[in-house]
């Protein structure tokens, strides 16, 4: 595929994603990833032959890959564990305020729309989520856990960090992170389970 090609497909994907994100799985037609993506008709079925769930899966793995990356450099250097979440729950508060509240979870919304009835899309957001929280338990694990208290408080913080900004999206307020943030202190701190 050509330079072209992969530029065109690239904005199926990103409008795809942006889509989704805002609107869900649901509420995100085809018309509307071509009217956003100013890709013609045809080539949205040369590059996702598969149809709308092929391009909707692409975009959660580019959606969970960036978070994954969002939460390695969250965790580079010193900073401790609960310094992490901290600085997670700031990038991605800022990225829902700056959508004006339209974006949360990049994850979250297909998740809950399509586990039951989309098992392809079920295993991408499952797959997502399972890369977030190794990222999180490997983090503990260099701060000094042991791997079984690294994975469950990994779990833990996971959870918090997705009901956090479910909650702040709904409220279209920073305060549910910054609950989350505090909560993670707690969660986190040295001598914790």
């Amino acid at each position: 595929m050509g330079a072209k090609g992969e530029e065109t497909r690239g904005r199926l994907v990103q409008a795809t994603r942006a889509l989704i994100e805002e609107r869900g799985y649901y509420g995100t037609g085809l018309n509307d990833v071509l009217a956003a993506s100013g890709a013609p008709r045809g080539s949205m079925y040369f590059h996702f032959p598969a149809g709308k769930d092929e391009m909707v899966a692409l975009a959660l793995t580019e959606a969970g890959q960036d978070i994954g990356a969002l939460i390695e450099g969250a965790a580079e250097g010193d900073a401790g564990p609960a310094e992490v979440v901290r600085r997670l729950l700031d990038a991605l508060g800022d990225r829902m305020a700056e959508s004006d509240w339209a974006k949360g979870c990049p994850i979250a919304t297909v998740a809950l729309e399509t586990a039951a009835g989309h098992e392809d899309l079920r295993r991408v957001c499952a797959d997502a989520y399972e890369t977030w929280q190794l990222a999180l338990a490997r983090m503990l694990v260099r701060h000094g856990r042991d791997r079984a208290a690294a994975d469950a408080a990994a779990g833990a913080v996971l959870a918090l960090v997705e009901g956090a900004l479910l909650l702040a999206r709904v409220s279209h307020s920073r305060v549910p992170l910054d609950r989350a943030a505090r909560a993670a202190e707690l969660l986190l701190a040295p001598g914790a389970a």
